[in-house]
């Protein structure tokens, strides 16, 4: 029967079973006790939810403690064994892949590297390659675990790029700097046969789902508002408020730093990504006299660079072209957080990716200084700017939050699964081991 407000009986039990879920999961172990308060709940109310989700193996105990004069209480967790989903990160230099259970510890990896030796950009990241990787990801992570396909929550995966959802083709991908001019990769990686059916793919742009795991378990945690930015091959940003909800990604590496500047990946000229994604860096180098290190990958490049500009040995001369490049590159980063910090004035910037954590841990001072000096006083004065704490693994955490917070929203259910359906045969026995 409906409720008053519209809402049905089933949907405040799913609203009550999130509830419980999520205050568990962020701020757990918790009491029953406890529980009621911080959700607003009845104790009869949280009672019969807790006993629902206990027995379908989705909460757990974990310890007691002491009460005032009386009997010890029983705390509850979320349990890890509860679910399992796997992360994706479809960068510009690997494709990796891991699997995470319920509370987003990792069970396995693996990674595929895209090839360095194509001349061609956009040949390195065929698609038809690509979904290969991921397919076969999928595949290793899932046997080195011995998990079973059908126990997957979801597949999250975070890609370069504008995502855009259609009815026909589910998630569609258009990453220009990479050749991908809508490309259908939800219905591909779908065709493909590396899952079920019954396990959805959640399909967002890498610096979103970077920023989301940050705002959950890193250096976001807290905040109100907050820009993350992802620095790789090239570079990308996302954008989270309390008014904008999950976020938005932005195109931040192409807004024009230099009129007529150096042309981008994306074909136009003057793009911040021209001036400061790892690619355009080592190219600059190279341009202005330095020697990149030939035919190795461009991580490995780039931390050559930095090395020669910042020698760690106090009496080794540094590199003068590579030092000069450094620093005209943290001028024009300045110039790009000041344009974030004038747009969102956000309470906090927050760099990651592999390139943004190695440049940042060398001069992340003097960007702050050029972003100082370029912002608008009063919004630059309350942003804070920071490097992440999640590493270069946050983009695999972050896809894989895509499905975990579909699975909280619809309490704690499979997206076929439906109140009073029989529990699959794993559950059960998750069930019955913490129940016994």
């Amino acid at each position: 029967m409906p409720a008053r407000s519209g809402r049905t009986v089933r949907d405040l039990r799913r609203e009550n079973r999130a509830a419980v879920l999520q205050r568990l999961y962020f701020d757990g172990p918790l009491s029953r006790l406890a529980l009621g308060p911080a959700i607003g709940l009845s104790s009869g109310s949280v009672s019969n939810v807790v006993a629902e989700l206990v027995a379908e193996g989705l909460v757990e105990e974990a310890g007691s403690v002491d009460s005032a004069g009386g009997r010890p209480r029983t705390l509850l967790r979320v349990s890890p064994a509860g679910g399992r989903m796997i992360g994706v990160d479809i960068g510009e230099t690997r494709v990796r892949v891991e699997l995470f259970d319920l509370t987003l510890t990792e069970l396995a990896r693996t990674e595929r590297a895209l090839s360095t030796t194509e001349t061609d950009r956009h040949a390195r990241y065929d698609v038809a390659v690509v979904v290969g990787h991921v397919q076969d990801g999928i595949a290793e992570v899932l046997h080195r675990a011995g998990v079973p396909a059908e126990r997957l929550l979801g597949v999250g995966i975070g890609v370069p790029g504008i995502v855009e959802h259609t009815p026909q083709d589910g998630a569609v991908v258009h990453g220009q700097t990479i050749g991908w001019n809508g490309v259908p990769l939800e219905r591909l990686l779908r065709e493909s046969g590396a899952l079920p059916a019954s396990v959805p793919y959640r399909i967002d742009n890498g610096a979103k789902t970077l920023g989301q795991a940050e705002m959950w378990f890193g250096a976001g945690r807290g905040a109100r508002s907050a820009v993350f930015v992802l620095f790789g091959s090239g570079v990308g940003a996302s954008v989270i408020s309390e008014d904008m909800g999950p976020g938005r990604a932005v195109e931040w590496g192409h807004l024009t730093v230099r009129v007529r500047g150096r042309r981008c990946r994306c074909g136009t000229l003057g793009c911040l990504e021209a001036y400061a994604g790892a690619e355009a860096l080592l190219d600059r180098w190279r341009e202005a006299g330095g020697t990149p290190p030939e035919g190795t990958h461009e991580e490995t490049a780039l931390t050559a660079m930095l090395a020669a500009a910042y020698p760690d040995d106090a009496e080794t001369e540094p590199d003068r072209t590579a030092l000069a490049v450094l620093e005209e590159t943290a001028e024009y980063l300045g110039a790009g957080f000041a344009d974030l910090i004038n747009l969102f004035q956000p309470e906090r910037i927050l760099v990651g990716g592999w390139a943004g954590l190695q440049l940042g841990s060398r001069f992340l001072d003097e960007v702050k200084t050029h972003a100082t000096a370029y912002a608008l006083r009063h919004p630059a004065a309350r942003t804070r700017i920071d490097l992440g704490r999640l590493g270069p693994e946050a983009v695999t955490v972050g896809a894989a939050v895509l499905p975990l917070a579909d699975f909280f929203a619809r309490g704690g259910r499979r997206p076929q699964e439906r109140p009073g359906t029989p529990a699959p045969a794993w559950q059960t026995a998750i069930r019955d081991r913490v129940t016994s």
